[in-house]
């Protein structure tokens, strides 16, 4: 990390765009401007050789002669030198060779500057694969295209390369305002038009997406979205296939969308799927001492819970909602740190992203559906509040969460960010959360969220599926998806619909 003033100017924020390879964060100073991209001045980002960029940064933040400059643009810096090619080939963000150059290539698609200044070593580039060449040409998280020039590092290049700076928002920018304008409904529609359309296995992922469908039925005064999903798990309800066929824990959680269903049309059938996924938390007629198949996961505070409170709730039987208390006690006493967050297994005390999405996704199903006079509600509802409290305090000033949530140097991960505003969300609207304290979480969060959900349904960083690691390096590690997701658009759908029935 370099020590520089510029990351102590009034006005700046000191942050991070990736980790390199030898665990250090790799810094970035940003400023209000960086995180409204409404904003009216030219956004510049300078990046290259470190000296060089920290002393421009240093000048334009400090120096009188820049004061007009101050006026017209906003510069962010990163000052880290980064080779190779680009776009850099390889999955985001494994690469053991150089993670560094797909960091920061994502990151700018995302932060979206108008100009991108690299202070290195400029030569020829008839191949156009170095990074100020491609940025004008590919679009780095497929958001839009940045004009850029690379120069070479001497005393006042800033100051020449910003004479020569566009005058209008990037197209990478424009498409990042065009995403923000879209109001919760619309992102819904246009999320319903890619997922939620088939139902290959009764597990999570898919069944997520159809509750989701049947939710914008009942928001738009849509029938037609009901029938489409009786559609889809008629060979479940006709006995074509089975439910529970090489049961995993995500076949508990998957079959909630036969509970949802029975809710909706009271069809005896699918409350017989959704009993009997709840059942296996039973042997003999008493409760194992949680339900099976979590792994020792906190994913299955997800997966677990809401299944046996939601059957509770359908059956009126207390013996599922006194599961769902046990299974609550049995993963949190496995998984919660002292500090709140959840790690994702004993076998490692990372507190892995989507691994704090799960609990928070979890507990506010459950408590959703628990009834207000049941002994354990305080137990549960005092769980779900000092997560959301832990959870708080690490959500970065752009509104998302990290694949690792207390290490801002990992990537901002879709799946956990929008897991956690839909509890916050939802936490809001039944009176367990402070409205002053959480509010403003849940839209920033939506801002953000916003920008990495294309109109086709595309998505920005969604970490992929993930089972118990090892160590940090190996959740850092993990796959971020670029592109169209079922699980990353599922969940992005489930808070756009919580916000569209405000």
């Amino acid at each position: 990390m370099i020590a520089s003033s510029a990351f102590a100017q009034p006005g700046t924020v000191r942050s991070a765009v990736g980790v390199t390879r030898d665990g250090a964060p790799i810094a970035a100073i940003l400023t209000a401007e960086d995180f409204q991209y409404e904003t009216k001045k030219i956004r510049v980002l300078v990046t290259g050789e470190p000296g060089a960029v920290t002393r421009a940064a240093e000048w334009f933040f400090t120096d009188r002669a820049a004061a007009g400059l101050r006026k017209r643009f906003a510069l962010s810096a990163v000052p880290f030198a980064v080779s190779g090619t680009f776009p850099p080939p390889g999955e985001a963000y494994s690469s053991t060779a150089n993670p560094e150059a797909m960091y920061l290539w994502r990151w700018i698609g995302m932060h979206a500057p108008d100009y991108v200044v690299v202070a290195g070593n400029p030569g020829k580039d008839e191949e156009c694969r170095r990074l100020a060449c491609q940025l004008g040409k590919t679009a780095p998280s497929n958001t839009g295209t940045i004009p850029a020039v690379e120069v070479a590092p001497a005393d006042g290049f800033l100051a020449a390369a910003l004479k020569n700076a566009p005058q209008q928002p990037s197209p990478a920018r424009l498409e990042i305002q065009k995403r923000l304008k879209r109001t919760p409904l619309e992102v819904a529609r246009q999320l319903s038009a890619v997922y939620g359309k088939e139902l290959p296995q009764a597990v999570y992922i898919p069944a997520m997406a159809l509750i989701n469908r049947m939710r914008l039925g009942e928001i738009t005064k849509d029938p037609s979205q009901l029938a489409m999903v009786e559609k889809i798990v008629s060979p479940y309800f006709n006995g074509e296939k089975n439910s529970l066929e090489k049961a995993s824990s995500s076949h508990l959680s998957g079959h909630l969308v036969f509970g949802e269903l029975y809710a909706r049309t009271r069809k005896p059938r699918y409350l017989e799927l959704a009993r009997a996924a709840a059942g296996m938390g039973f042997e003999d007629g008493r409760m194992k001492e949680s339900m099976p198949l979590h792994n020792e996961m906190s994913d299955s505070v997800y997966m677990g819970t809401p299944i046996l409170v939601q059957v509770g709730k359908l059956t009126g039987e207390a013996k599922y909602f006194d599961m769902a208390m046990r299974h609550m006690r049995f993963m949190l006493k496995l998984n919660v740190r002292k500090d709140g967050l959840h790690r994702h297994s004993p076998l490692d005390e990372t507190a892995w992203g989507r691994g704090n999405g799960f609990p928070a996704l979890g507990l506010a199903l459950s408590l959703s559906d628990l009834p207000g006079d049941h002994p354990g509600r305080a137990e549960m509802l005092a769980a779900f509040r000092a997560h959301m409290e832990a959870m708080l305090p690490h959500q970065d000033p752009t509104g998302m969460w990290h694949q690792v949530v207390d290490r801002p140097e990992s990537y901002r991960e879709l799946t956990v960010t929008a897991m956690t505003a839909f509890a916050m969300e939802r936490g809001l609207r039944r009176g367990w959360l402070d409205r002053a304290k959480f509010q403003k979480a849940v839209d920033r969060a939506w801002y953000a969220l916003k920008t990495r959900v294309a109109a086709d349904g595309s998505l920005v960083d969604v970490c992929t599926n993930t089972g118990k690691q090892k160590s940090l390096r190996d959740y850092y590690d993990r796959p971020a998806i670029l592109g169209v997701d079922a699980r990353g658009g599922a969940m992005a759908w489930l808070i756009a619909n919580e916000l569209a029935a405000r």
